[in-house]
């Protein structure tokens, strides 16, 4: 029935009802229908709003025509979506119900993951760190980045949670300044976890020279590493990684608790220990600093661990679990070794003992070495891969399991791993590689651009009440470490 000139049209929003009305563009409409819509609550509320506001209304959205209504787009889907950002504003593994294993892990899958990912390499350059700052500043320098790393690793998780888009670094920059800004966060953070691959590379060359006697060329060594490195990596999701993180964490705190235990009967130790170091010179106490940032670094890979919870809401728990266990280990292992062994302590820590005990406890601690690479390795993979089938208009590639899938899969991989391998041999020097890392990218991921995103999520309201103050104050201070080591 066509409605009389004495009804009043009705104001049909047709991109509300796109999913309802689904042959809009060609049907003509009966007065029965229209009023069995409009009995329905939504409906209701949308006629409510739609005649409040129908002074406004601009006529490119609304339609006043109950004969045919056309489909006509709104001003905000008319406007571009961001590059690298998935169709539809939400994560990539939440669109398909193949994807259903890509969102697997558990809390403490994700918690024995970061613990695999940051106490690894880390770790074994805090006695020398705390030999050239001194031993409370040391000690003090632990805590704050601790607490610090900690709150952190929170704001990534409300950020994460109010942009579910963001996969890594790159999708943060393109969500607060555009594509180029997330093209610049994305190839420091890749760069970022070449750099601590190549770390990995560099100390499984030197354990393997300790192990076999300079059994042959260092180069060798390195290619083995990779070689082991890239089949390793070949899993694809994080739950299947999350089953040799939990060997990784063992092998370093059985490596480091021998190295100890050796370091306490065979030496007096406190004889050569400074409280605050004197005389101390800038540039090895900012590596000092530098080396203990990145003792908590696992920040850059956050993201993809909370894409793959089953429920990103029990992030906290993974957090709090990795950051217990890190401070308590770090201010162990750093004040136990550094008193024992004094100044001249080594970095890496292990090479501080005995002949013998030095190849027990590089023994004890391989899986750590390959396995903690391997982890920063498959996470600089997913980033690159994700966002290479996301941009080809591809994102089911992401999750699939199909031959082109596989092979650009692999191909990621491989080249990750060689690039690294290259960094190993230009700077062969542990202590310094690490250093450089710190400098040049973690100061960024782990503590100042975290400032920045709380301070993105929260404008318009930075000095809302005293809460937001102080943690605007806060944020201010994380921030700081873009400059400031």
């Amino acid at each position: 029935m066509v409605p009389t000139s004495n009804e009043r049209p009705l104001v049909v929003d047709t991109a509300a009802f796109n999913d309802r009305l689904s042959e809009q563009t060609n049907a003509t409409f009966t007065q029965r229908t229209i009023r069995r819509l409009s009995r329905s609550s939504p409906v209701k509320r949308f006629f409510r709003s739609s005649v409040s506001s129908e002074k406004n209304a601009a006529p490119s959205v609304f339609v006043e025509d109950t004969a045919s209504v056309v489909a006509l787009p709104r001003d905000e889907e008319e406007a571009p979506k961001p590059e690298g950002i998935v169709e539809g504003g939400g994560d990539v593994y939440a669109n398909d119900p193949a994807a259903a294993k890509f969102k697997s892990c558990a809390w403490w899958h994700v918690g024995f993951l970061m613990v695999a990912e940051t106490i690894s390499l880390g770790i074994l350059s805090l006695p020398a760190a705390i030999a050239k700052v001194g031993l409370i500043p040391g000690i003090i320098s632990i805590i704050g980045l601790g607490v610090l790393a900690t709150y952190s690793g929170y704001v990534i998780m409300q950020f994460k949670l109010a942009h579910p888009q963001t996969m890594s670094y790159a999708d943060v920059g393109v969500v607060m300044g555009g594509k180029w800004l997330g093209r610049f966060l994305g190839v420091a953070a890749v760069l970022s976890f070449v750099f601590i691959m190549a770390a990995h590379l560099l100390a499984f060359s030197v354990m393997m020279n300790v192990l076999t006697n300079h059994g042959t060329c260092s180069v060798v060594f390195g290619l083995i590493g990779t070689v082991v490195s890239i089949v390793l990596s070949l899993p694809r999701t994080s739950k299947d990684m999350s089953w040799i993180s939990i060997i990784s964490f063992f092998s370093i705190s059985g490596a480091v608790m021998i190295v100890m235990i050796h370091l306490g009967i065979v030496r007096e130790g406190g004889s050569s220990i400074q409280i605050i170091k004197d005389n101390a010179e800038l540039s090895p106490a900012v590596i000092g600093v530098l080396n203990i940032m990145l003792a908590f670094a696992g920040n850059t890979a956050f993201f993809g661990f909370i894409a793959e919870l089953r429920d990103p809401r029990e992030f906290p728990k993974a957090l709090i679990m990795l950051q217990t266990i890190a401070m308590a280990i770090y201010l162990v292992v750093g004040v136990v070794i550094y008193y024992y062994v004094g100044g001249d302590v080594s970095s890496p820590a292990l090479t501080s003992a005995a002949p013998t005990i030095r190849k027990i406890s590089y023994g004890v601690a391989i899986p750590t070495i390959v396995v903690a690479g391997v982890i920063n390795g498959h996470v600089a993979a997913k980033q690159l891969f994700t966002q290479y089938w996301i941009k080809r208009g591809q994102p089911a590639q992401c999750y699939a399991n199909t031959t082109k899938s596989w092979i650009s899969w692999i191909t990621v991989l491989v080249g990750l791993w060689f690039f690294a391998w290259l960094l190993a041999e230009a700077i062969p020097i542990f202590e310094q590689l690490l250093g450089l890392v710190s400098a040049l990218f973690m100061s960024w991921f782990t503590y100042g651009l975290c400032g920045i995103m709380w301070i993105y999520m929260n404008r318009g309201s930075l000095t809302a009440n005293w809460r937001k103050t102080s943690l605007f104050i806060l944020n201010i201070v994380s921030c700081a470490r873009l400059v400031l080591p």
